[in-house]
């Protein structure tokens, strides 16, 4: 546990939970490739796919904390769609977690590909006026936000995923919240979902406890440093960026798969 292991894992922790924060994902569709790559790149010690998903586990789940706590002012969580969104996504990904032993590796990875196929398209659909709505006028539809939710639990429960990057572009498009609203509350759901997985992480022993610290002292440092951006940004870049990084995640799914 050298010098240039800490400070790597840090820099890690620092970009992904920086992006999670300003972006509104849990930032593990980052982190997981970064932490199974880069480290044996600079000659470290190389984490196995477990280790790596335990501990993204755990940090996702101070990312998010961090990101919400810096959205807490200014009316961007809004927590009816956070309570309605919140219980059905634990729902949902109990159930998958549950589900996906039922399941072949093939079947899981070809649920998740269409899963962030459609998410990746939603996300270049025009959203014209969206972000005219005043916050406190914000109005949708609570069972069709809950219904979506928990299919999205369900998806992300049998890869074992948070589901932030398809929770988002649903909110945008389905049911029309506007972007700093969606940010936010995706953060506080994506919280609620990495619960369960920190947990079960925990209880089955697949988290390096030394590497995850490092990770989460970075979360609590760079996510809400990415939040105080992503209040300052313009939505449509916001929208880009995000659209860019769903795209990448779909594209790489589906490569995997192929």
């Amino acid at each position: 546990m050298d010098i240039a292991f800490i400070i790597t894992i840090f820099l890690i922790g620092f970009i992904g939970s920086y992006i999670s924060g300003m972006l509104g994902i849990g930032g593990s569709i980052i982190k997981y490739p970064m932490l199974l790559y880069i480290p044996p790149l600079f000659g470290l010690s190389a984490f196995s796919a477990h280790e790596v998903s335990g501990i993204s586990a755990v940090q996702v789940f101070f990312a998010t904390i961090g990101g919400v706590w810096a959205y807490r002012k200014g009316g961007y969580l809004n927590k009816t769609l956070i309570l309605y969104m919140g219980v059905s996504i634990l729902i949902g990904s109990f159930v998958g977690g549950f589900g996906s032993k039922l399941m072949s590796e093939g079947g899981i990875n070809l649920i998740y590909g269409i899963l962030a196929l459609i998410a990746a398209v939603m996300m270049f659909i025009p959203k014209k006026g969206l972000d005219d709505i005043p916050l406190d006028q914000v109005k949708f539809n609570k069972w069709l936000a809950a219904l979506l939710a928990l299919i999205v639990g369900l998806g992300a429960g049998i890869v074992g995923a948070a589901g932030a990057f398809l929770l988002v572009p649903i909110m945008l498009v389905v049911l029309k919240i506007p972007t700093r609203m969606t940010i936010a509350s995706s953060l506080a759901i994506t919280f609620i979902s990495s619960i369960g997985a920190t947990v079960g992480k925990i209880a089955t022993g697949q988290v390096d406890y030394f590497p995850a610290f490092i990770m989460v002292i970075a979360s609590l440092i760079a996510s809400p440093l990415g939040a105080i951006a992503g209040k300052k940004m313009n939505t449509k870049i916001l929208q880009i960026i995000l659209a860019v990084i769903i795209l990448a995640t779909a594209i790489k799914i589906w490569l995997d798969i192929l």
